[in-house]
């Protein structure tokens, strides 16, 4: 008997004491992710998607004036991760948020501007901020500024390249 409590208290060190899963146990809830997708401008604005997540992966996908075009893995330190959650953060709406010509949100708008399209997915909640950088530009300049350089966090500089 002996033998045994020692061997469970072995196993349990070993182990880190994590708690078995058992049917019915839902799993670990999967680590925020952030996509961050820039849209399109009249000219040469880098297009592209960049995905990242809590765990320290990455995947960036260049589509038009970027320095590296197609998928590219990379991995990221805690610290890039939560540097760009947080600048982010702030503007993190609670369901959707849509910053668009039309929109309430919008007012005037300037023409053939680039946008930023953001989803955070955590657990089962997914949020989502579309914003067009047209408009009320005025107003909006501390938003539009702060989603501009929050993926410098993410050292992607190299793959995105000069236009950015």
């Amino acid at each position: 008997m002996r033998m045994l409590f020692s061997a469970a208290i072995a196993a349990c060190v070993l182990t880190g004491c994590a708690p078995m899963a058992g049917p019915g146990t839902p799993p670990p809830a999967a680590p925020l992710s952030i996509t961050y997708k820039t849209g399109a401008c009249f000219g040469a604005c880098p297009v592209y998607s960049v995905t990242v997540d809590g765990s320290g992966s990455g995947t960036f996908e260049g589509e038009r004036f970027t320095s590296s075009a197609g998928k590219q893995s990379f991995a990221l330190t805690p610290a890039q991760f939560d540097a760009f959650a947080g600048a982010l953060a702030r503007f993190r709406p609670r369901g959707e948020k849509l910053v668009q010509p039309g929109t309430p949100a919008c007012g005037m708008a300037a023409t053939d501007m680039p946008g930023v399209d953001i989803v955070w997915r955590e657990g089962g909640r997914t949020d989502h901020l579309n914003v067009y950088f047209g408009c009320d530009m005025e107003k909006n300049r501390a938003m539009f500024d702060a989603l501009r350089v929050a993926p410098n966090a993410l050292a992607i500089q190299g793959l995105i390249g000069a236009h950015s």
